[in-house]
């Protein structure tokens, strides 16, 4: 099943559901002639699809919008504040190309904020899925759900086998270890994979944690990793300052608890816009650059 698939089917047997877009079609090409009024495009115009979305939840509806991450978390950011947020409405966020999968784009375009941004937005949740397989297993319950959410679309091909249980706040546990816990979310969890097959060969025992939901985030998987490895690794397509570093130096503080934690992000600074492959590199987000990193640590 595709994420269109899903869409369909839940627009087909739940008459709630509606599918938005501020002009960007990227994930739902082939949905507007299937779906007919169902379907709004508000043009280039993100805060008034923001509108648009809350007042359709206001009359019972569960909207699904979509836009670009830097645009719709940005550009848009007072009304999900205010309009969404505050009256926790389950308007769904979509967005797309966050993260290093903005690519070539520059830095106007490139969403490395927006979890940080979202996640400090009362009622609204995060779901971060790592490939289409992971997004659409956890989808149906992110969108029936009866809070707001922003979502970081992910069409990727799955480097494992995933989990088919999903539960809001639950991670995938993928590997225990007793040496590194490398905590991540989103398009790297395959390098995170593949930085965890060299440090087993290297003879550590390395652990593996796919965040899935990053708000509410599952303290008791990251508790545990604190207590039973050496090392916990923070690893995000994201700035520093804010995302999966911040939650677990909040959630640490919060708990009195300390473990060594190497933060794996963009520190303060935008990347070099590339095609993906050639971002990671440049960046030092490949398996074995982050391997090399652990092992230096």
């Amino acid at each position: 099943m595709t994420y269109e698939d899903l869409l369909k089917e839940l627009i087909d047997t739940d008459e709630r559901f509606m599918v938005l877009t501020a002009e960007n079609r990227a994930a739902i090409r082939n949905l507007p002639d299937l779906i007919g009024d169902r379907f709004i495009d508000t043009g280039i115009t993100e805060q008034t699809m923001i509108g648009v979305a809350a007042g359709l939840a206001l009359r019972g509806r569960i909207p699904i919008a979509h836009a670009l991450a830097s645009f719709l978390t940005m550009r848009a950011f007072e009304f999900i504040r205010t309009d969404v947020g505050i009256s926790g409405l389950p308007v769904k966020l979509v967005g797309g190309f966050s993260g290093f999968l903005s690519e070539a784009n520059g830095s106007t375009h490139q969403a490395i904020e927006d979890v940080s941004i979202m996640r400090g937005i009362p009622n609204v949740n995060v779901f971060c899925p790592a490939d289409e397989e992971d997004m659409i297993i956890g989808l149906r319950k992110v969108l029936e759900s009866d809070s707001p959410f922003y979502i970081r679309y992910n069409n990727f091909k799955p480097a494992i086998e995933h989990l088919r249980e999903f539960e809001i706040g639950k991670a995938e546990i993928i590997s225990e270890g007793k040496d590194v816990t490398i905590l991540v979310y989103g398009i790297l969890l395959k390098q995170a994979l593949e930085a965890k097959e060299i440090l087993d060969k290297k003879g550590l025992s390395a652990g593996l944690v796919n965040l899935r939901t990053v708000k509410p985030i599952d303290e008791e998987a990251i508790k545990n990793a604190a207590r039973n490895t050496k090392l916990i690794v923070t690893l995000e397509d994201h700035f520093l300052t804010g995302g999966l570093f911040s939650i677990v130096a909040e959630m640490f503080l919060k708990n009195k608890m300390s473990c060594d934690v190497l933060p794996i992000a963009l520190n303060d600074k935008w990347f070099k816009p590339a095609l993906l492959n050639d971002v990671l590199e440049y960046e030092g987000f490949t398996g074995k650059k982050i391997a090399e990193r652990i092992l230096d640590f």
